[in-house]
């Protein structure tokens, strides 16, 4: 059986060409399901283990997945806004504690997100370097943003624009690194948090500038009153809060009529949950709650849908290869007959030549089982990054 081996090596690594494809066919083939598998079996973890994690959300009467997949995951489609007045209404209920969240600016690709201390609590997240957010303009960034973004405390990142040429609904802000986070192998590790106020801030509602009664330049004054100063537009407005500044910085109007993109909403027991979920079923209430594990249930299920019918290409492809290749060693017989016969003439039986063409097949069948070896382990180390790159982003 060696020397049906050694023959069939020599004969494959002769002919490269077709020993290459043959094996490329095979691997493929094999490696696609599996892969595929792979991945959506990592995307229905990740997906599920946050969305169970997450009792109720609050926000706009609209798209539930884009308000799931906002809150969650901080997806770059922002659903309709609702007001702080969201969280005051959760909060005198005394049925659950309120977690706002303001997820619409980025910082270099990196979602910033504006929440309140509650929110690391109930996310367990830890801070590994520095410390944690304390005034306006401090953010804490999660593992994966610090190596990307190749910050470190005391550092600093500067808030995008959401659009190159309108700077002027969006206020370009520089926030100071207070800490970096322990990786939590969640969306948070790619995430820039700050408070509510800084991203009002960022979004224009609030801003800090000079002292207007003690402006010279007097162009920059448009009215001038015993008790009140109004400033043109073009009066400077800081881009830093800085410990000189940050008294000079000042929201107008009510703050609970600001924006923000959703509530989480924490129950303090199961019956507290299901009599807050009661409270917004009226078709006269503003906003709508939601149970994440509910939209996500309906995704996945989407997913497997889309999943069953790539199966079946995935299998029709398969059929076709394995034909496709039994026709190359069909035909690869055909041409090889002057070397059957040369066999022959040297006393081998048809066994023998069965053996060979079985050590052939062989070989090719192991080298591509290896390949795909090969494949999977980086696929399974890296699982992790293509869901959320592919699937979750």
């Amino acid at each position: 059986m060696f020397n049906s081996f050694y023959i069939a090596w020599k004969y494959l690594s002769f002919n490269k060409v077709k020993t290459f494809t043959l094996i490329a066919c095979i691997t493929l083939i094999s490696f696609l399901p599996g892969a595929l598998q792979v991945l959506l079996n990592e995307s229905e973890r990740q997906l599920m283990s946050r969305a169970v994690s997450t009792p109720l959300i609050v926000g706009a009467k609209g798209s539930a997945l884009d308000l799931v997949m906002n809150s969650l995951y901080f997806d770059d489609e922002v659903p309709e806004l609702i007001s702080m007045e969201a969280a005051g209404r959760v909060m005198e209920t005394d049925l659950a504690l309120p977690v706002p969240l303001y997820v619409r600016f980025h910082a270099r690709k990196n979602p910033i997100v504006g929440t309140t201390l509650d929110y690391f609590e109930f996310r367990n997240l830890k801070i590994e370097k520095g410390r944690q957010m304390a005034v306006l303009g401090e953010c804490v960034i999660g593992a994966q943003a610090a190596k990307v973004l190749k910050a470190k405390p005391g550092d600093s990142l500067v808030s995008s624009p959401e659009t190159l040429f309108d700077l002027a609904g969006i206020y370009p802000l520089k926030m100071k690194v207070a800490g970096i986070l322990e990786k939590s192998h969640t969306p948070d590790d790619l995430a820039i948090f700050v408070d509510l106020k800084t991203t009002w801030v960022i979004q224009g509602l609030g801003h800090g500038h000079q002292d207007v009664t003690k402006i010279e330049d007097q162009t920059l004054i448009l009215k001038k009153t015993e008790g009140n100063v109004a400033a043109s537009a073009k009066l400077y407005h800081f881009q830093e809060i800085t410990d000189k500044n940050i008294d000079s910085f000042h929201f107008h109007g009510d703050l609970s009529v600001y924006p923000v993109t959703a509530v989480i909403a924490l129950p303090y027991d199961k019956k507290s949950g299901t009599i807050l979920q009661g409270r917004y079923l009226s078709k006269d209430a503003r906003d709508q709650i939601i149970k994440p594990q509910t939209v996500i249930d309906g995704l996945l299920e989407n997913i497997f849908r889309i999943k069953n019918m790539l199966d079946a290409v995935i299998s029709v492809v398969a059929l076709a290869t394995i034909l496709a290749i039994v026709l190359v060693f069909a035909l690869s017989l055909r041409l090889r007959q002057r070397e059957i016969e040369t066999i022959f003439k040297l006393g081998c039986s048809r066994a023998t030549i069965a053996k060979l063409i079985a050590a052939e097949i062989l070989i090719i069948v192991v080298a591509s089982a290896v390949l795909n070896v090969l494949l999977m382990v980086p696929l399974h180390v890296y699982t992790n990054d293509l869901v959320r790159m592919l699937v979750i982003r």
